[in-house]
Order: structure tokens, then sequence, then C-alpha cells
């Protein structure tokens, strides 16, 4: 088993300290089990299997794949956008946070319902559930966005896909959406990707909370 750790962190690419610390153990340690020195013990083992998403059988006996079925991971990215090796992105529940307002105006108030390890994305705040289909077929209900919110409206690239929250009549509506350019002074426009959902311009004042779309999740079952 302790040679199957390296190749795990090969695999990954992550050097003996990020894994270390992934694990809560130091790199002496880390080296150890890979040489075979010391053995992986039972709470590492379920960080790798829990956490890392490897596979248990293979973890064991070398045999099958290394990881458990991977869910479909899109990635958004910019040519400025600098990866990480492994992060741990918090995945919210919107309904616990009261919606996204509340969620980015102090996330250290909010408590995730799970954190997303996934190596080698770019730096995301965290993670939410979506809701609808207008962004079918790319996205649909029940995915997961990970995003990196904005500070500033003033910071849109403009055709990029965005989480929004949005001002209609005193309530809040969270959507994803591609944003461009208006014709109309103070107003932005929303595209959908299901054709099926027509255009919308909306007042910018009316947009609360925004965030970059950084990546997309769909879990896929297995059969």
């Amino acid at each position: 088993m302790n040679e199957r750790v390296k190749m795990i962190r090969k695999t990954l690419g992550l050097t003996q300290e990020q894994l270390a610390q992934r694990l809560g153990i130091g790199k002496a340690a880390l080296s150890m089990i890979e040489t075979g020195k010391a053995r992986l013990s039972s709470r590492n083992r379920n960080i790798l299997i829990q956490d890392l998403n490897v596979n248990p059988e293979w973890l064991e006996t070398g045999e099958g794949e290394m990881f458990n079925a991977e869910p479909d991971l899109t990635t958004y990215m910019h040519r400025t956008d600098r990866s990480l090796p492994l992060q741990s992105v918090p995945l919210y529940s919107i309904e616990g946070t009261a919606g996204l307002v509340p969620l980015f105006a102090d996330r250290t108030q909010a408590k995730p319902v799970n954190y997303i390890h996934i190596p080698n994305l770019p730096k995301c705040d965290g993670a939410i559930y979506i809701v609808g289909d207008s962004m079918y077929p790319l996205l649909k209900s029940g995915d997961i966005v990970l995003y990196k919110q904005l500070r500033r409206l003033e910071d849109i690239f403009w055709g990029d896909m965005y989480l929004l929250s949005i001002d209609i009549d005193g309530e809040e509506y969270i959507t994803v959406k591609y944003i461009q350019k208006s014709e109309r002074k103070g107003y932005v426009k929303l595209v959908s990707q299901n054709p099926h959902h027509a255009d919308k311009e909306v007042e910018i004042e009316r947009i609360r909370a925004i965030a970059l779309v950084k990546a997309s999740i769909r879990m896929n079952s297995i059969r």
C-alpha cells in the first residue's frame, strides 16, 4: 500500500509537503510512509478515500482504477488565471445562508455543507448547487458551480459566465448567465445557453451580488 500513496501524490501533482499537510502529518512522516518505513494510519487512509476520491480497493490491492468515478468537471479559465495544485472549496447551501448577499458579505459566518477537493483549478471562493435550466445543456439543475467573487461590477469580463443575485421586486433571484453589454445606459444583458430562454436586460443597480464562474461539476451515477 505504501508505494501506492506515492503514486497518488504523483498523479495529483502534489509535493510531499502538500500531501502531508492535507493528511495532517509532517513531511518526514509521509516520506517514511512512501518508503515503507511506517504504516498508513486508518485516519490517513480515510482522508485519501473520502477527500481525494481514491478507490479503496485499489489502495488495498492495486487492482482496479486509482480513483473512483470522477464527476464531469468543466473549467472556465482566463489566460491570467493561476491554477492551484489542490484546494478545498467550501460548498454552501443557499437556503442555509439565506442567499448570495449575506454569503458574499461575510463568508466566515456561513457554514459549508461540505468541501470539494479538486487539483489544478484557479482560486475559487466557494461553490453552490444551481437550480433551473437556463444554461442547459452546459449546466442543468443540480450541477455545482465553483465561483470567484467580484468586488466591483467594473471588473466584469463581457461575455463570460456569472453567478448573480438580482433584486426583483424585493425578492432575491439567483441565476447563472452570460453577461453582455447593453445599448441601454445603466443596464446589462443577461444571456442564456438554453435557446428557449430569451435574453433579458436588467438594471445594473439591481445586481446585489456577482461572482465569476470558474468551474462546473456534474455528478455521474455509478452503474
